[in-house]
């Protein structure tokens, strides 16, 4: 077995499966290459150990995966010239780099035209080193901002839970509301509207019911389908107005 062939080979597979994870080649000193070399050389070896060794070419980026990460890209910034001469050059490079994390990165930081018309001489696998901190500190922000959005969801999800437990266990639907409101007397009294207590909707109605200048009434404002109709007064019940208060603390947003 020609061990110089070996070491070559395990080289290049190194560098492909670096490049491949992400989207660049460290230092050949560095730990992560060292360790990812010692990873593909004993590979190699058991693999081609009687035989010639022929690694595969480098892998290019999936052309379709590439024009699907492309619509992602914002507009470039620019004189019209610029822009279509930059977004030229930034579709060449982008196929030049294996790494969609990588493209997804530049496609949505690189939005001026001239950082891409000023870099165009530059090597790819140069570009992509030197740009190496900007796109660890970009994943890093990324991965971040998806866990303060899990973290949020969770939240919002176990107030909701626990929104619809009190609602279940004090027997409050709104169907319900709109039954008592529907079953209490009506007056005609004139009255000045106050804080509103909750908004109700069942079906083609829609129900927002308010506290009044009058301690013994309160006010309901109703729309069935696009219609409104007038508005009435009903008498006020503390049971009816607690069940009310408990159901407009859903959580928002």
């Amino acid at each position: 077995m020609d061990l110089n062939a070996l070491r070559e080979a395990a080289i290049d597979a190194t560098a492909r499966a670096l490049y491949d994870k992400l989207g660049i080649v460290p230092s050949d000193d560095s730990d992560e290459w060292e360790d990812e070399y010692r990873r593909q050389f004993a590979a190699l070896k058991q693999r081609y150990g009687n035989g010639s060794i022929a690694p595969p070419p480098l892998p290019r980026p999936d052309t379709a995966a590439t024009a699907k990460t492309r619509q992602q890209w914002p507009e470039l910034t620019g004189t019209p010239e610029q822009a279509r001469w930059a977004a030229t050059i930034r579709d060449d490079r982008m196929r030049e780099i294996a790494s969609e994390a990588f493209r997804v990165f530049l496609g949505r930081t690189w939005t001026r035209s001239k950082v891409w018309i000023d870099t165009s001489d530059v090597p790819t696998a140069t570009l992509v080193q030197r740009l190496k901190p900007q796109f660890d500190e970009y994943r890093q922000k990324v991965a971040e901002a998806a866990k303060a959005r899990a973290a949020a969801a969770e939240q919002k999800a176990a107030a909701e839970a626990a929104y619809r437990r009190k609602l279940e266990e004090a027997g409050v639907t709104p169907e319900g509301l709109v039954e008592l409101i529907d079953a209490s007397e009506r007056f005609d009294d004139a009255v000045t509207l106050a804080a509103k207590l909750a908004e109700i909707t069942v079906e083609m109605r829609h129900l927002r019911i308010f506290e009044t200048s009058d301690p013994n009434l309160l006010l309901v404002k109703e729309k069935r389908g696009p219609l409104q109709l007038p508005d009435y007064a009903i008498e006020r019940d503390e049971g009816l107005v607690g069940d009310l208060k408990l159901f407009a603390q859903a959580p928002q947003g």
